[in-house]
């Protein structure tokens, strides 16, 4: 399954149409991680980890506790999601698909955006054919 994904101004053709968020909670300073799928004009959490729980952590009802990490397979749909560094950890968000990682969001002057694409901005990144 394909996807498309727009990060900020970039255009990010998925081969597997899911991606994996990782950040260090900027008040617990704990990794979190989040695998998403990219649903048509949505985004779908499939499941998300956690190595501890504080202030604006609340774990998921189905979290169960697995090798030190608190794992939930809760879905969740959104359109959006909007990234906002807060400069507590400086190191922004890193953003896995298709084997390779690139930090995004690190500008704390400069939200991102994560969203599924548009059907223009497909049309427009795709090849002119021959």
């Amino acid at each position: 399954m394909t996807g498309c994904l727009s990060v900020g101004a970039a255009v990010l053709h998925l081969a597997l149409g899911s991606f994996t968020l990782q950040w260090t909670h900027s008040v617990e300073h704990v990794a979190w991680q989040e695998d998403w799928r990219v649903d048509g004009d949505v985004l779908t959490l499939e499941s998300s980890r956690l190595k501890g729980s504080g202030a604006g952590m609340e774990l998921a009802p189905d979290a169960v506790l697995k090798d030190g990490w608190w794992v939930s397979a809760y879905h969740l749909q959104v359109p959006a999601l909007m990234l906002a560094a807060s400069g507590a950890t400086g190191a922004g968000w890193t953003l896995c698909a298709d084997g390779q990682c690139r930090v995004i969001g690190a500008d704390r002057a400069a939200p991102i955006m994560v969203a599924p694409c548009k059907t223009e901005a497909v049309k427009r990144t795709e090849p002119v054919p021959d």
